[in-house]
């Protein structure tokens, strides 16, 4: 059979070599339509979505459990493993082929089981374990060590001997659409002697990717790095949205709290690991050189250039703000999670982790508000007249996010939000 990622596969929908879901990626999402029926399981292929509900009700589909299609999330799925995870992924790349004629020219089938994209609704698509953010690009940490403490000291000193990460909250992660309300907190600005309570002033975006993980671990238990790899199913645009103001005056001694709890968005597509493979590379050198639990033996970064688009309140069309890639990670994914489980923290079935915002060498690579303007200092112009430091309400946000092949491009889709005025 032909391996899945065969970059000369074809399917019998056509897809146009710009768009993000060829037959070479088939990403996982929860999708629900008009016809009343409850939320399930799709696999996105071009413009459509194949429901594997009903592949698997017409028995086309081979797995022990067929409810785990009926679900709401993709959980039941995931707990199946990655041996299930491989073949129900080589099955439908199998049904979907321009030469197999078990799908394509059965017209009936067909059209009880492919849905146009633009006739369905998607919904998150795990339910959400448990939520930690990570603070893993070099360029990143260094851009706001310098903001706040300067060159001299801009990398704490256990920055480069570990993944820095910190619990998020799960209860606020939501899917790409959903529009996110300003904060509140506390507010402490420098000429300030006490605090106040009212709405974020310095609201930013975060661009991440989301390591969806797909296997529990064991209390007690550390992870080699096979073991971690095998444990993530894929991965996800991910927007970590900030209120710079509240996160300032309330982090110390303990880290983020409020200014970080309030909303973190996702794509609605999880991209396979499997559908990842061919883009693998290696990230930076690592000097020193991890402690042996850390160290890698392969490539774990990926080859995945990433887009934030910002639509300002008064704009008719959306602006590039960052162009930068995942390459350029410090601390890869695997790292992160070999981390995590070190102390012995059993990991969950629906557990997300934060990769910590992307940013490159370049100024145009900068994968957040607080370094694009500098913490307020370099407004950025926006066409038409007006300036931004910080989001205003009405502002609309797109992060978007691919690996190119020859001919093919394994995409993300988009996650998108919207800022509402506090209430």
């Amino acid at each position: 059979m032909t391996h899945p990622n065969d970059p000369t596969l074809r399917s019998f929908i056509d897809v146009d070599p710009t768009l993000d879901f060829p037959i070479q990626n088939l990403p996982y999402g929860v999708f629900s339509t008009a016809d009343g029926l409850a939320p399930r399981v799709g696999v996105a292929i071009g413009d459509d979505v194949l429901d594997l509900w009903q592949l698997a009700q017409d028995c086309r589909i081979d797995v022990a459990e067929l409810g785990v299609f009926a679900a709401s999330t993709l959980n039941p799925f995931m707990a199946l493993g990655p041996k299930v995870w491989s073949r129900v992924r080589a099955r439908i790349s199998e049904l979907l082929r321009h030469d197999n004629p078990e799908l394509r020219d059965n017209e009936k089938l067909r059209r009880r089981v492919l849905v146009p994209m633009a006739d369905v609704k998607l919904h998150l698509p795990i339910a959400v374990s448990g939520y930690t953010d990570f603070y893993a690009s070099k360029e990143h940490a260094t851009n706001i060590g310098v903001i706040f403490r300067g060159k001299d000291n801009a990398l704490q000193p256990n920055w480069l001997h570990m993944p820095v990460g910190y619990n998020g909250r799960a209860s606020t992660m939501v899917v790409s659409g959903t529009k996110v309300r300003r904060p509140r907190g506390q507010l402490k600005p420098a000429n300030a002697e006490v605090p106040s309570f009212g709405p974020c002033q310095r609201l930013d975006f975060e661009l991440e990717m989301g390591v969806v993980i797909g296997q529990s671990s064991t209390m007690g238990e550390m992870l080699s790095e096979n073991q971690a790899e095998e444990m993530i199913f894929g991965f996800v645009l991910l927007n970590d949205w900030s209120a710079r103001d509240i996160q300032q005056w309330e982090y110390v001694p303990l880290g983020p709290f409020q200014g970080k709890a309030f909303a973190t968005s996702i794509s609605p597509w999880i991209v396979t690991r499997e559908a990842l493979e061919p883009f693998r590379v290696n990230g930076p050198e690592q000097k020193p050189t991890p402690l042996p639990y850390l160290q890698q033996t392969r490539p774990n970064n990926y080859d995945l250039q990433l887009d934030v688009d910002l639509r300002a309140v008064q704009m008719k069309q959306a602006m590039r703000i960052c162009r930068t890639n995942f390459k350029y990670m410090y601390w890869s994914s695997v790292q992160q999670l070999m981390h995590h489980a070190s102390s012995g923290c059993a990991m969950n079935i629906g557990d997300l982790l934060g990769s910590g915002t992307i940013s490159g060498p370049e100024k145009h690579q900068r994968g957040s508000l607080m370094e694009i303007s500098w913490n307020g200092t370099e407004p950025f112009e926006l066409p038409g007249g007006g300036k931004r430091t910080f989001l205003e309400d009405g502002d609309s946000l797109a992060l978007r996010g691919w690996c190119q092949g020859d001919g093919y491009r394994v995409g993300f889709g988009e996650v998108e939000g919207t800022i509402l005025p506090a209430q």
